[in-house]
Formats: structure tokens, C-alpha cells, sequence
């Protein structure tokens, strides 16, 4: 855990994935502003960060249509329909958007056949199943079985990763929850307290950067007066405490019961007194 003096809450949320938004969006923002890309803003609050040749878009939309808070497209040609994207509604951990966002800039450095890399089964760092390896390792389970969907959840049954096979309409994918992955945390993906969705295209190493976070065993820190009810129905809260004093050394124990004895007095100013010690002479009479 990191240092409590750096900590930006009173409480731990553990499992991770319930702890529910900061509801700052400057954590995820910042790999992309690094890398130069531009940000400008509307009338409302909602931000909008474009890469420096276009073909990376990011919107944080607190006013947008929807609950869809952060959604990422990447495209081929700047001018054409995306390639991918990923939607984050408006209570995923602001932490997983981070993770998303820094893999995204490290492709981007990387170049278009980065962060456009399609998913290709069995093609080693592109194989789709490797998103899902990150959860499996942290004890997920395969969810029950049904037509066309792969899924896994949580050992608490509180959250769950989605993989839909066969064709999906793309411009549904980019805009609705009908996509081809989809996280999600709560007590039902019919009613989740946040879900994440990437389209069909999404690259695995961008994927798997959400689920790695997603699987971390470390809790988050959170306020508790900013902790939902709900939340705090499913997810434990410890407290976060602040930092106690360090253990004495032996020589500050020593110094301590120094300073409790009482001081000694002069050795001149003890009378000695003895069996043998000789009366006082009388003093002479005037």
C-alpha cells in the first residue's frame, strides 16, 4: 500500500473493483496530455483530447447523452468511421481508465500497429484470451454457458467479464453496451454499479492493461462519506489509518528512564556522620 500521507481517502475498498469512481478525470487524462495531445473543452464541462495526427480521440462527457463518461476511438483514417472503441460509464474506478489510458499512450509511441492491432486467436500477443488470463489468476471462474458468450466472474459473484462471439453490428457496438467485451461490477450485469465495453477491433494489450488493474489484489482508497451504500453492502472498508510514531531505540529507552531518576545532590553538601565522629566543642563563653 502506498504511503498514508499520499493516500486521497480515509478508507481501503477491497475487492477493488467495487470502489466506484474518483470523479476526477485528471488521473486518466494525464498519459495522453504527455504525449501532447490536445484538449479542449465545451460550454458544459465535457473535455475532449485529440492526438497530435488525429486518429486517437478521447471525450470525459460528465454532460454528455448518456452515462457513458469516457469513451476512446481510434481510427485508420482521421475523417472515417473508428477502428475501435471503449466506453466507461460514470462509475468505473477512475484507476481502470488510467490503465487503459497509459497502455493506450505507450501504443500510441509505439505507432498505428500498436494501437490499432487487431485481436488474431492464437497469433501470441494478440490472442484475445490473454485479456482474461490477468482475472483467471486472481481465482475467477467460467461463468455458466450460454449460446455465443464466454464469460467469467469474480469469486464473490460481484463482478464479471463478457466475450460475445459471431458478427455485431459495429456502430452498435460503439454505442451501446452491446459490444463485443464487457466488464462490469455489481450484483447482476443487468444492473451493475459500473461496466466497461470495447468494440470487436480493440487491441488485447490495451484490454488486458483494464484487467490487470481490475484483478490487483491491493485495495483502493476512497472517502467514506463518498462511499455509495450499495457499495458498502458488498465491499469491506478499513479504516486508513495515519502513520504511528517510530519504535523507540534501545538508547531511547535508556535516555527516558534517565531523565526519571532524580538528581543527585553535591557531594559537599552531604553531612557524613559517624560512630567515631567527635562531638562539637562548646563555643566560648564572652
Amino acid at each position: 500500500m502506498p504511503d498514508t500521507e499520499e493516500i486521497d481517502g480515509d478508507v481501503y475498498v477491497s475487492p477493488r473493483y467495487l470502489a466506484a469512481s474518483t470523479y476526477t478525470g485528471d488521473p486518466a487524462l494525464e498519459p495522453l496530455l504527455a504525449l501532447g495531445f490536445d484538449l479542449r473543452h465545451d460550454d458544459l464541462g465535457n473535455v475532449y483530447v485529440t492526438a497530435p495526427d488525429h486518429r486517437v480521440r478521447l471525450g470525459y462527457l460528465p454532460e454528455g447523452d448518456d452515462d457513458g463518461l469516457w469513451r476512446i476511438n481510434a481510427y485508420k483514417d482521421s475523417f472515417g468511421p473508428p477502428e475501435w472503441g471503449v466506453c466507461f460509464n460514470d462509475r468505473v474506478p477512475t484507476e481502470f481508465v488510467r490503465a487503459f489510458t497509459t497502455a493506450l499512450a505507450e501504443a500510441y509511441e509505439r505507432g498505428p500497429d500498436a494501437y490499432l492491432a487487431r485481436p488474431a486467436a492464437g497469433v501470441d500477443e494478440h490472442d484475445p484470451f490473454l485479456a482474461v488470463v490477468p482475472v483467471l489468476k486472481q481465482g475467477w471462474e467460467i461463468d455458466r454457458p450460454r449460446w455465443g458468450v464466454f464469460a467469467v466472474q469474480s469469486p464473490d459473484g460481484f463482478a464479471g467479464l463478457e466475450f460475445t462471439t459471431g458478427d455485431l453490428d459495429p456502430e452498435t457496438e460503439l454505442t451501446t453496451r452491446d459490444a463485443r467485451w464487457q466488464m462490469w461490477a455489481g450484483k447482476s450485469i443487468d444492473r451493475p454499479v459500473w461496466y466497461a465495453t470495447a468494440s470487436t477491433d480493440t487491441p488485447v494489450a490495451l484490454l488486458t492493461a483494464i484487467t490487470e488493474c481490475v484483478a490487483d489484489p491491493a485495495p483502493l482508497p476512497r472517502w467514506r462519506e463518498e462511499t455509495f451504500s450499495y457499495i458498502k453492502g458488498m465491499a469491506q472498508l478499513t479504516p486508513i489509518l495515519p502513520p504511528g510514531p517510530p519504535a523507540p531505540t534501545p538508547l531511547d529507552v535508556r535516555r527516558a528512564a534517565a531523565s526519571r531518576r532524580p538528581a543527585a545532590l553535591p557531594a559537599a553538601s552531604v553531612p557524613r556522620w559517624s560512630t567515631t565522629s567527635r562531638p562539637a566543642l562548646p563555643r566560648p563563653r564572652r
